[in-house]
């Protein structure tokens, strides 16, 4: 199954689940959106990509995922644990979002077979977002840069915060740089998505996307250095850039990294170890151990979690933790198995973003860009569907009836 096969409207539905996860909270914008309509315009989003998910795969074909399956395993700790309405009716409703998160994804699945389709999907929804607020920016700097986030971007025509600008732009960068490597776009076009986002990046001081971004590509180039020469001379050069820029730019890199804290508040990661010990000396039941307190909006206290693992644990138990270890380590022991290729290495770098960013960040237990750049790894990873069309037949030819053989009796 190629590109041109597959429809149009796969791409809107992938963009608006991209939509769906942007979230309804973030920095004050230049017009104040009321969070009542965000929420609207996010959760009407889900629902039309699942409506037109259904509509382009009426008969509800979808291929064998072991991801997809066990995030809907997911689904029982997070709907065990919500039930008793302990965390209030949201988590019934969060629930409902995640089981019509995953819904879309297995209606999708059907056109997953290792092909880059979805990654151009990706990149492109990404960088209209990341030109709205790059349009904030410039219409409104001080908006964009408020002194609440200590001068980093945010997004100031949609409410968005740096972590999620410096995720967003991390991703597409990572993602267009190896289409580079791999000859699937020219570098001219590559340049007018990868600059800009990664000023945006710079903008955001964000450690945790320039980290996972660096770590992920690095994974991504060592997958394909011993098939690719461009591989091997990106990865030369940029060895060569990293060690310039450590002996000429040491001062400036460790400001930009301290972002103006001290260095024990930076040794605490900026106050997420206090949230996270409480979290962990908290007293539970057993049923809270293995299921969870149910789906809430990843704070703990009043203060944001910012660790998927302690997210999951804290809302869907330990047995969210296993079932979410349990996919991203199928899928990288399938990337690893997989022949070098492309495809092959932009799921290496997906999973390894979202493997190092899960420390600091949270969104593996929930509808959120990290479940879908994983759902894009696994698209990925999958295997070409053998084509069951029936083969054309050749015309059948006309032989003269001087040239038939007749039976001689």
């Amino acid at each position: 199954m190629n590109e041109e096969r597959t429809p149009k409207t796969v791409g809107t539905v992938w963009g608006l689940l991209i939509l769906n996860t942007l979230g309804s909270t973030g920095a004050e914008t230049i017009v104040p959106l009321p969070r009542s309509l965000i929420q609207m315009v996010t959760m009407g989003a889900l629902v039309a990509a699942f409506v037109l998910a259904l509509a382009v795969n009426l008969r509800l074909r979808v291929r064998p995922n072991a991801y997809l399956f066990l995030l809907t395993l997911l689904l029982v700790p997070s709907l065990l644990s919500s039930a008793d309405l302990g965390s209030g009716f949201g988590a019934l409703f969060r629930c409902a979002r995640l089981a019509l998160f995953i819904g879309t994804l297995w209606l999708l699945s059907r056109w997953w077979d290792g092909g880059l389709t979805f990654v151009r999907h990706h990149i492109r929804m990404y960088f209209a977002v990341l030109a709205s607020v790059a349009a904030g920016a410039v219409i409104s700097p001080g908006a964009a840069l408020p002194d609440l986030y200590g001068g980093r971007l945010v997004g100031a025509l949609w409410p968005l915060t740096p972590p999620q600008i410096g995720q967003y732009a991390a991703v597409i960068i990572g993602l267009t740089v190896l289409l580079v490597l791999g000859g699937r776009t020219d570098r001219g076009s590559a340049a007018l998505v990868a600059v800009p986002s990664l000023i945006l990046l710079a903008l955001t001081h964000t450690r945790t996307a320039t980290l996972g971004m660096l770590a992920g590509l690095l994974l991504a180039i060592g997958s394909l250095v011993l098939t690719s020469s461009a591989a091997r001379r990106f990865f030369a050069w940029t060895v060569l850039c990293a060690a310039v820029a450590a002996v000429g730019f040491s001062s400036w890199l460790q400001s930009w990294f301290l972002r103006g804290q001290s260095q024990e508040n930076f040794a605490s990661l900026t106050g997420r170890q206090k949230v996270w010990d409480a979290l962990l000396a908290a007293p539970r039941s057993t049923s809270e151990y293995l299921f969870g307190a149910g789906l809430g909006d990843k704070s703990y206290g009043g203060l944001p979690i910012d660790n998927s693992w302690l997210a999951v644990f804290q809302e869907q138990g330990m047995t969210g933790v296993v079932l979410v270890a349990a996919f991203i380590a199928v899928l990288g022991a399938v990337a690893l198995l997989r022949p070098p290729s492309l495809a092959r290495a932009c799921a290496l770098f997906l999973i390894g973003y979202c493997a190092l960013a899960s420390y600091t960040e949270a969104g593996l237990g929930d509808a959120s860009p990290y479940l879908l750049h994983l759902a894009l790894a696994a698209s990925l990873l999958a295997t070409p569907a053998a084509d069951t069309s029936p083969a054309p037949q050749a015309p059948r030819r006309r032989v003269p009836g001087w040239a038939r053989r007749t039976e001689v009796t």
